[in-house]
């Protein structure tokens, strides 16, 4: 019975074509996810009166760290076997090409990107654009924080526009058939993550909104902008969920299998840590 609610999975690659400029679904929800960053975090810093010379280089900063980050961290935690190891693979590591054994290249935009690398990646450059534009470091973070959800969402979804990062097979009502790959019914577990992080925005943004209102019970308000509960909350939360939703996911790389915990579930823990460090630390 269950097979006949099973959805079945090809969409095209591309969104839309302008002469032979290609424009894909993966790439076009990357833009899109960062763009409704960008405008939340632009009213967030305007509620917050902080000045628009500190906010346009902002963007900059953010792109680079995610794009930069996410790259290195596919490349160096998942197939370091490949990038790591020749001078083809290390082109390749930077630039969106690919290299065949002829020695002729051909463009293909970055094919592997990691979330974990890309939240380091932009710590890191949030940490460098609080420095070079001194402004308070946790209300930068927490601001970022607020808007993650955002662009997980929707990188998730182009994930999925892939038939990339496929989930086990499975029975379930709800499986995906991703014809690209096989013909078995699967998890969509990029529906899953991107949902969970939907969700993930409209907490953080309802508990933005309340930080100001005291609870009339306790006469405790709940911790403000500024105090690194909001990037505490958003770490814990992503990658608590990321660790467990890893049990629906097929392992990327023959090397995970057999492991207790795959690459993912292990790059989660630290940020994890960090991030109930971080909610504990605001709260008290």
């Amino acid at each position: 019975m269950n097979e006949l609610l099973y959805i079945l999975w090809n969409p095209s690659l591309e969104a839309f074509r302008i002469g032979p400029i290609a424009f894909r679904w993966y790439s076009l929800c990357w833009l899109v996810g960062l763009l409704v960053a960008y405008l939340v975090v632009k009213r967030l810093y305007k509620e917050q009166k902080i000045a628009d010379e500190k906010f346009d280089p902002l963007f900059l900063y953010c792109f680079i760290g995610i794009l930069v980050g996410a790259r290195l961290g596919h490349c160096i935690f998942y197939q370091p076997d490949y990038f790591l190891t020749s001078w083809k693979g290390v082109v390749e590591m930077f630039l969106p090409i690919h290299i065949d054994p002829q020695g002729d290249w051909h463009m293909t935009g970055y094919q592997g990107l990691a979330s974990h690398g890309g939240t380091l990646g932009l710590i890191l450059a949030l940490l460098l654009y609080i420095k070079q534009l001194k402004v308070p470091m946790w209300q930068v973070l927490d601001n970022i924080a607020i808007a993650t959800g955002t662009t997980a969402c929707f990188i998730r979804l182009g994930n999925l526009m892939n038939s990339e990062i496929i989930g086990r097979q499975t029975d379930v009502p709800w499986a995906f058939i991703f014809e690209r790959v096989d013909m078995l019914p699967r998890h969509p577990g990029q529906l899953y993550e991107a949902i969970a992080y939907a969700l993930l925005f409209v907490l953080m943004w309802v508990l933005y909104k309340k930080s100001t209102k005291a609870n009339e019970q306790t006469k405790r308000a709940i911790p403000q902008v500024g105090t690194g509960f909001y990037f505490g909350l958003c770490l814990t939360y992503i990658f608590t969920f990321r660790f467990f939703i890893e049990y629906t996911k097929e392992v990327q790389e023959s090397f995970e299998e057999g492991m207790m915990f795959d690459m993912g579930q292990l790059l989660s823990i630290p940020f994890v840590i960090i991030g109930v460090w971080r909610m504990v630390k605001a709260i008290k």
